[in-house]
């Protein structure tokens, strides 16, 4: 039996390491981390709608429903021709590898003055305290929080989750009958954050800003981040009690020293079969790698998990274990998302043809709990799985 080395275990390595046993393969999956974190749900821990234990699924579990091995290691090397990967703990290998081990982030001044939902998955229990300092100390404040841009590659914004966590804490202090306390602010990098999504999207967004009285700051680079807000590249300063952020992602910082073959913006390069250029065996998938497509494209996870599930494949293909096509992913992309405000939400899609942005009061949030809770049981087996699902 062919082993297969997969690092990563988020949504991508997960889902790679799952179909890859369903194909018949030996799986070592590595991951420092002892759980697989939800990310699109974790913008309900700061708010107190959901415990951090909720948005983790032990990888002990998954490893035993699913049959693989997985190896708790940090990778602080991969030599890709050997198809070997050095963690701090050992040196692992295989007949083939999928490097799933996500991206690093674009590198602003200050970074230790804000928190970042987007982050390390402690970072959310960090701003739920925070949060409820202000809340139930001071009563009052400015609270601010946005995301920033790539240059060298758009796919890699994190927008989404900035607008989830603004709405939800626009919630959360309507709720506690403070919102009229506190001054919320949200930023941007770009001029018009949120075009990726298209024109009716960006109108509604807007809307949205002005009818829950969110301030706007579009358009400006950041300098740096100070302990009480924000300097800006024509050295303007916003003040803020709190900041949360979402850097841009960048190209993991393992890949810079490895023998891998990588676009401008630090991405492992693959063709549409998820196969690494020019290194016969290797396959990268989600953040690690880069995407083609139109401007618009984003890296989310429902395309992670098709890149996994086509890599599986195309590795079954490739070893002779299976006489199938090799499958692309490149007909897949398209922007899928229910973006949540704690009290409803917007089923948000976007693909060649169009870009649609559909309110869904009050029904929209329990669609994303119901989500939530459907992505944990069934990456379990504790329920039937929808198949693309």
């Amino acid at each position: 039996m062919k082993k297969v080395l997969v690092l990563g275990g988020g949504f991508a390595g997960v889902e790679a390491a799952i179909f890859l046993k369903k194909e018949g393969f030996s799986v070592d999956l590595i991951t420092p981390r002892p759980y697989m974190y939800i990310y699109p749900i974790s913008i309900w821990v700061p708010v107190y709608d959901a415990e951090f234990s909720d948005v983790c699924i032990p990888m002990e579990e998954l490893a035993a429903v699913h049959r693989f091995n997985w190896i708790q290691d940090e990778i602080i090397e991969i030599k890709a021709k050997e198809k070997t990967a050095v963690g701090k703990r050992g040196e692992y290998s295989g007949d083939y590898m999928v490097i799933a081990i996500g991206a690093g982030k674009v590198p602003v001044g200050g970074s230790e003055n804000y928190l970042s939902i987007c982050g390390d998955p402690e970072d959310a229990i960090k701003m739920r305290d925070r949060i409820d300092e202000l809340v139930t100390e001071k009563r009052s404040g400015k609270i601010v929080m946005g995301f920033g841009g790539n240059p060298k590659d758009g796919s890699g914004v994190r927008g989404g989750p900035a607008f989830e966590m603004i709405f939800n804490v626009h919630n959360y202090l309507k709720k506690k009958g403070l919102r009229d306390k506190f001054e919320l602010t949200f930023f941007a990098t770009m001029a018009e954050p949120g075009k990726r999504l298209g024109p009716q999207a960006l109108k509604m967004i807007d809307m949205f800003f002005s009818r829950l009285n969110i301030n706007k700051h579009f358009g400006k680079k950041i300098k740096r981040f100070e302990p009480n807000g924000i300097v800006f590249e024509d050295n303007s300063f916003m003040e803020s009690d709190f900041t949360m952020y979402i850097p841009a992602n960048a190209g993991h910082p393992v890949f810079e020293k490895s023998d891998l073959p990588l676009s401008e913006g630090g991405f492992v390069l693959v063709d549409e079969y998820c196969e690494v250029k020019d290194i016969e065996g290797v396959y990268a998938i989600g953040d690690s790698a880069y995407i083609e497509g139109p401007e618009w494209r984003a890296k989310q996870g429902h395309i992670a998990e098709v890149m996994a599930r086509n890599t599986a494949n195309n590795i079954a293909v490739a070893s002779g274990v299976k006489s199938a096509k090799k499958e692309s992913y490149i007909h897949h992309l398209n922007i899928i998302c229910v973006m949540d405000s704690g009290d409803g939400a917007a089923f948000v899609y976007r693909d060649d043809k169009r870009g649609l942005m559909l309110p869904m009061p009050l029904v929209g949030h329990w669609l994303k709990k119901g989500w939530g809770w459907y992505c944990r049981n069934s990456k379990l087996d504790k329920i039937p799985r929808i198949p693309g699902l």
